[in-house]
């Protein structure tokens, strides 16, 4: 396999917040940006470092009013390294001439290389060429490789290294206004030759912090501390003609960290016996190699280079690692602050892919879910519900941590965020977990902790449907959708849209899958279970009722967005496309000029149309039909073109679902959305968000446009059902899954062929059944290869 690099040449500071996002290195447990070594928090450099689920809560002054906040922190930067000549400057290419300066990220190994050449001046060049990983094998390491060369005369290289503690939470230009300062406590020492160690603790959630970094030259190195710093100096003798190496190698840990007594024993234990840097090379390099056969995907051209850049960052946000942990999916990847590092909705998006190579991780981030499953129910009593109010934004325990406010940088204005009335975010956990056991074959999460958390979901929404005598159906009020312009009607007193179409659609298949699961339970588990929760035939009865009497609105022969959507004023797009050119926030636009995006009919995303994303043209008909509703074809057809013409894409969810979308309903038109999901992060579509971190839903959700979107790949009823729609541009790949026990089954898919072979093993057969296909199901016994028939 011919590896695929990232490269990028010459320096412009405006390119750095995304250049540092895009290189960004982890493993699962932790990751640092990729930020130039000898460069500091700036306003072009911006060098942070995350452990996966490390937060702390913090309360700022906004407005004259106290708003709490919980971010993921910004560790201490065990990066710093930076060089001058004896006596000179510090060399950084915001302070020096770099006639020469590139960046190469290879993600088949995780391994970011660096060289530029500095102009000392009098005809002297210092080449620097610098080599970094995060280990993927051991998840607590890290190692940077520093090269220094001369051209010209011999130069003495003043070179200092550091382990620095006196960080703040400030990669957000928005969120600078807030207390960004989590850490305290920060102490520095030596351990033996050549090792120093950083200790420090979060202010508030008390998570105590170890660091050692162990520096290898040629040259002695003295240690000093500064305060909040551990530093470590070396003079280096450089001659032209001869390279002189200095290895940083660095280990952390955290007190959530299982098997340790104390994080800073633990780190500088482990620095103490990390071999080399390059036996610990080779070590990361394998790592990479195991996990690269795993997941790989076999697509040609440009869009083969960025789904594996997209993979690459999913793999190091959510590792094998991740199975050991108790974390949820960050949004934004563990590249940046934006969002504060919170859990939304955008496992929807991620699950799904993974449930195919990562079962582990699937069922580790699911178990995240349960363990918050308590608070949940607690959030659900508070607005006098049943069942479990899972939070919009999530952290570390649970709680719902949107934003009470939240800024229009536009305005400049500080605005109420209703963002916490998506409570669709249930229905994304329950659909999660019904895809996970499908895929996976885990019958015992399935009958244990995926059917308590289907159960107190399908119990809150059939609490919160409200019986309404004229439409005889039952409606649910005071909602938001994924769409998230409309959190009100216009010159409503009060946040909150009734009948939100995706909300009651998906809250109907909630209370079907999960009355299925319990029918299906083992019945001393389920006389258990309906003893702890108090379940009763009473309810259960109710949850039918419901789940077939859901209010979904219409308007103009197409599914209304929301109740009351056919009444919005309509936008003139093409004046303010005009006026504006980016319109991609239209809500920010209209809130400036004092007008509301809630009198149109507008949309930031897929809201209705996401249905089509979740399911499969005949499940989604089925609900319909439970539902008593008629979803046919031209139905369908007319509501994606109505809500395409109305929608500005501003979220880089946007272009995925209406490309996977448009790919059964206006094949034609398809690709221009997959080409807006694939450049979304790596040209910043969004306008500047790549830098304060990726996208992680919308990186995950192409690599599953792929292998279940173009495929028509489903998992249900013990069966790989296939409904393939490729698309001109991209009709010919392949990629392996792991499913229910069997390790890299591999499809093909070739102009009018799909192909499916099952590697050999003691497993039993794959049934796999093509959707249109005529005899029914194939089945593939291990060793085995079969062919089918595909449309053009």
């Amino acid at each position: 396999m011919t590896e695929r690099v990232w490269e990028y040449v010459g320096y412009d500071p405006a390119d750095e917040p995304l250049r540092e996002s895009l290189c960004t290195l982890g493993n699962g447990y932790f990751a640092t940006r990729g930020a130039l070594p000898e460069c500091t928090a700036d306003g072009v450099h911006y060098p942070g470092t995350y452990v996966a689920g490390c937060y702390n809560r913090l309360t700022s002054q906004v407005s004259g009013r106290g708003v709490e906040n919980e971010d993921i922190v910004n560790l201490p930067n065990w990066l710093p390294l930076r060089f001058r000549r004896a006596g000179g400057p510090w060399c950084t290419p915001d302070t020096a001439p770099v006639p020469e300066h590139r960046l190469v990220l290879r993600p088949a190994s995780g391994i970011l290389e660096r060289r530029t050449r500095f102009a000392l001046g009098e005809g002297c060049e210092l080449a620097v060429r610098q080599q970094r990983f995060v280990h993927m094998a051991d998840p607590h390491l890290a190692a940077l490789r520093t090269e220094f060369a001369v051209e010209g005369d011999p130069v003495d290289l003043d070179v200092e290294a550091a382990l620095d503690g006196a960080v703040t939470n400030a990669g957000v230009p928005r969120y600078r206004g807030l207390d960004g300062r989590h850490l305290t406590h920060v102490h520095t020492g030596d351990a033996g030759p050549g090792t120093v160690w950083l200790r420090c603790r979060t202010r508030t959630s008390d998570i105590r912090i170890g660091m050692a970094a162990r520096l290898t030259a040629d040259a002695p190195a003295v240690a000093e501390h500064e305060p909040r710093r551990a530093v470590q100096r070396m003079r280096l003798a450089l001659v032209p003609g001869r390279t002189v190496t200095v290895d940083k190698t660095v280990a952390l840990h955290t007190s959530r960290d299982p098997a340790i007594s104390d994080p800073l024993w633990a780190a500088t234990d482990r620095v103490r016996r990390a071999p080399g840097f390059d036996e610990l090379l080779a070590a990361h390099r394998t790592a990479w190699d195991q996990l690269w056969r795993r997941a790989d995907i076999d697509v040609p051209g440009e869009p083969g280079g960025i789904l594996r850049l997209h993979l690459f960052h999913v793999l190091q946000t959510l590792s094998p690692h991740t199975a050991d942990l108790d974390v949820g999916v960050p949004a934004r990847g563990l590249h940046g602050e934006a969002y504060r590092g919170h859990v939304f909705w955008d496992e929807l998006f991620v699950l799904p892919y993974l449930n195919l190579h990562f079962p582990e991780v699937s069922r580790a981030l699911l178990r995240y879910r349960h363990r918050r499953l308590e608070q949940a129910c607690s959030a659900a009593r508070a607005i006098g519900r049943r069942g479990a109010s899972y939070p919009w934004q999530s952290g570390s325990d649970g709680r719902e941590e949107s934003q009470r406010l939240h800024l229009n940088p536009r305005s400049g204005r500080w605005l109420p965020d209703h963002s916490w009335l998506q409570h669709h975010v249930g229905s994304a956990i329950a659909y999660n977990v019904w895809q996970y056991c499908e895929a996976s074959g885990d019958a015992e999460f399935l009958h244990t902790k995926g059917a308590e958390m289907l159960l107190q979901i399908a119990r809150f929404w059939a609490d919160s449907a409200v019986y309404d005598e004229r439409l005889r159906r039952h409606r649910i009020r005071g909602v938001m959708g994924p769409d998230e312009y409309h959190d009100a009607y216009p010159e409503a007193p009060e946040a909150g849209l009734d009948d939100n179409a995706y909300t009651n659609v998906t809250a109907a298949w909630v209370l079907t899958r999960t009355l299925e699961v319990l029918d299906g339970l083992p019945e001393p588990r389920r006389r258990e279970l309906a003893e702890r929760t108090g379940l009763d035939d009473a309810e259960l009865q109710r949850w039918q009722d419901v789940s077939r009497t859901l209010h979904v609105p219409f308007h103009d022969g197409v599914i209304s967005q929301f109740e009351g959507y056919r009444d919005l004023a309509e936008l003139d797009w093409e004046d303010y496309r005009k006026r504006y050119g980016d319109i991609r926030r239209l809500d920010r636009i209209l809130e400036a000029e004092g007008d509301t995006v809630n009198r149109y009919k507008a949309s930031k995303q897929a809201d209705a149309l996401m249905l089509g994303y979740l399911f499969s043209p005949a499940e989604l008909q089925a609900v319909f039909r439970r539902l008593g509703y008629r979803l046919g074809e031209d139905t369908w057809a007319r509501t994606v073109d109505y809500y395409l013409d109305r929608t500005s894409h501003g979220s880089t969810l946007s272009g995925l679902v209406h490309g996977w979308v448009l790919a059964r309903a206006r094949r034609a038109d398809a690709w221009t959305y997959c080409q807006d999901a694939l450049r979304g992060d790596i040209a910043d579509l969004q306008g500047g968000t790549t830098g304060e971190g990726i996208h992680l839903g919308a990186m995950a959700g192409t690599l599953d446009l792929v292998q279940r979107g173009l495929t028509g790949l489903e998992t249900r009823e013990g069966t790989l059902w296939l409904d393939p729609v490729p698309l001109p541009e991209l009709s010919s790949y392949g990629f392996a899954i792991r499913y229910r026990g069997h390790w890299g089954v591999r499809l093909r898919l070739e102009r009018g062929l799909l192909e499916i072979t099952v590697p050999p093993s003691d497993r039993s057969p794959i049934d796999v059944r093509a959707v249109g296909r005529p005899g029914g199901t194939v089945r593939v016994r291990p060793g085995e290869t079969c062919r089918l028939v595909t449309p053009v």
